[in-house]
């Protein structure tokens, strides 16, 4: 059994380690409320701009438009959308399963794979791999991204599949449910998704011309999803780091408890023992 000195070390350590734990589930739950607001509030656009982007692929020009253009897939772009800290869980770990199951598909397949991070977990991951590009670390947008944090890493995005660089880009990000439930998605954001033949063309006029509206219209739309993509994260991410640092504060009190029942029970012994050894050496002196 531990000494007295050494288990009230342990209790001091430990109630030290739970304040820690217990302010991050505080900033936590702070934090998800408005992320977890951002993200409802922009959800429907979200959905309005994928069924926007459907409808604009009807139009018979926009399959020789840049973002509308499919080519064999020979090279993918993955943007791969993480934390900067630990304590939050399976959320970096479940984004990360995914991203290495997409290379091993990859890999097979004969396709090669860059990968763009926000986020420094993400970064330390790929840097470890092989036969990967890493290509761009972006940092985390913060806990209120504006859109000029989100436009250099669309234009990164737009210039690379563009110019031909990559064949086909997907996301891979946390999609918030609720406080309790996160699911990590991956979302094929270029090419555009061409709506399919049997769907009736969408005829309207265009002023100046079809290929300057659509393609900054799209431009717009793949904005709309990449940044609805960073608040999905942003919200699963507090979620999960508040419910990882509750879990450990709970661990913590259990802890305490535990050593606090070892630590009485070792003062008793040591109590026990002393009156004992006082009841010895006093009917010693009475036989003497």
């Amino acid at each position: 059994m531990p000494s007295i000195i050494v288990l009230r070390r342990r209790i001091g350590s430990i109630r030290g380690t739970r304040q820690i734990t217990k302010a991050m589930e505080l900033v936590s739950a702070s934090k998800l409320r408005r992320a977890q607001e951002y993200a409802a509030s922009s959800r429907d656009y979200r959905d309005l701009a994928v069924e926007m982007m459907r409808k604009l692929s009807s139009i018979n020009e926009v399959e020789r438009l840049p973002l509308f253009l499919k080519r064999p897939t020979k090279h993918r772009l993955y943007v791969v959308i993480t934390s900067n800290t630990g304590l939050a869980g399976a959320y970096n770990a479940n984004v990360l399963k995914l991203l290495t199951q997409g290379l091993i598909a990859d890999r097979e397949a004969k396709i090669t794979t860059s990968v763009i991070t926000v986020g420094s977990k993400g970064a330390q991951y790929v840097r470890r791999l092989s036969q990967v590009n890493l290509m761009a670390v972006y940092q985390p947008f913060g806990d209120h991204p504006s859109a000029a944090d989100v436009r250099p890493l669309l234009n990164t995005i737009i210039s690379t599949f563009e110019d031909g660089k990559v064949d086909d880009v997907k996301v891979i990000y946390t999609e918030f449910k609720s406080t309790v439930s996160q699911h990590p998605i991956v979302l094929s954001l270029l090419p555009a998704p061409l709506i399919d033949g049997q769907s009736k063309p969408l005829v309207s006029n265009f002023e100046p011309d079809v290929e300057t509206v659509v393609e900054q219209t799209a431009t717009r739309l793949i904005e709309a999803q990449i940044w609805q993509a960073i608040l999905e994260s942003l919200a699963s991410e507090h979620a999960m780091r508040m419910m990882a640092t509750k879990n450990a504060t709970d661990n913590a009190n259990d802890l305490i408890n535990d050593y606090t029942l070892e630590l009485n029970n070792a003062r008793q012994a040591a109590i026990t023992q002393e009156l004992a050894e006082i009841a010895g050496g006093a009917e010693a002196l009475n036989n003497a």
